[in-house]
C-alpha cells in the first residue's frame, strides 16, 4: 500500500542512467529536467542533499543542502539523459507528482527521501532480482553501484574519458584511475 518501491524505481534508474550520485537524485527538482515528449533529455544538477544529521546543519533537518560535490557552489552540471530515462521520468512524474519544494523523489509524506529508505528497498529488490547464489555476492550490493555501472557502460561504449568525468562530476584522472581496467585495451580500438 505504501508505492515504497515504485516510488523508487525512477530514483535508481537516474543513477543508472545518468551515472548521478544518490544525494544528487534526492536534491533533483522537476525544474532542473529538460524531458521532451520524444528524444534525449538534460538533468541540470544544481545541489545535493547528503544526509548529515540535524546536529550537524545549520538549518536543523537530517539532509544538508550543499553544492555539487568538487565545484563552486552556484555551478551546475548538465547531463544528457537517454530517451528510456525520459520516459521513466515522465511516468513517475505522472503517478506521483513532485515532493515539497518541487523534488522529484519524495517519500510517502512528501519529505527527503530517506538513506535508509533507498537502501533498505534496494536490499530487498536484490532478493527479488538476483539467483539466490549471488544474493550473498557484492554484486550490486548498493544503489551506488548503479553509477559505477553507468560509468563502466559509457566508457566501454567508447564515450571519451572527460566526457565521462564531466558527466559525472569528477576528474578524467579519477576516471583513469578509478574505472582502469574499463579503458585497459582500449588503445587498439582508438587507433
Amino acid at each position: 500500500d505504501r508505492c515504497r518501491g515504485r516510488r523508487l524505481v525512477a530514483f535508481y534508474a537516474v543513477l543508472y542512467y545518468a551515472g548521478i550520485r544518490p544525494a544528487e537524485a534526492v536534491g533533483l527538482r522537476l525544474s532542473d529536467c529538460h524531458l521532451p515528449e520524444t528524444g534525449w533529455g538534460t538533468l541540470t544538477l544544481r545541489e545535493t542533499r547528503p544526509v548529515s544529521g540535524k546536529q550537524w546543519t545549520d538549518s536543523g533537518e537530517r539532509h544538508d543542502r550543499r553544492g555539487l560535490k568538487a565545484r563552486e557552489a552556484s555551478t551546475d552540471r548538465p547531463v544528457p539523459i537517454p530517451p528510456v530515462l525520459v520516459a521513466i521520468l515522465r511516468a513517475h512524474l505522472k503517478d506521483f507528482g513532485t515532493a515539497k519544494e518541487g523534488r522529484v523523489f519524495g517519500n510517502e509524506r512528501g519529505g527527503v527521501v530517506g538513506s535508509s529508505t533507498y537502501w533498505r528497498v534496494w536490499e530487498e529488490a536484490r532478493e527479488y532480482a538476483l539467483p539466490p547464489e549471488r544474493i550473498a555476492s557484492p554484486l550490486a550490493g548498493r544503489p551506488y553501484d548503479l553509477r559505477h555501472a553507468c560509468i563502466t557502460r559509457w566508457l566501454n561504449a567508447g564515450v571519451p574519458i572527460a566526457e565521462v568525468a564531466r558527466r559525472v562530476g569528477n576528474s578524467p584522472e579519477v576516471i583513469h584511475r578509478r574505472y582502469h581496467g574499463c579503458i585497459d585495451g582500449h588503445e587498439e580500438a582508438a587507433n
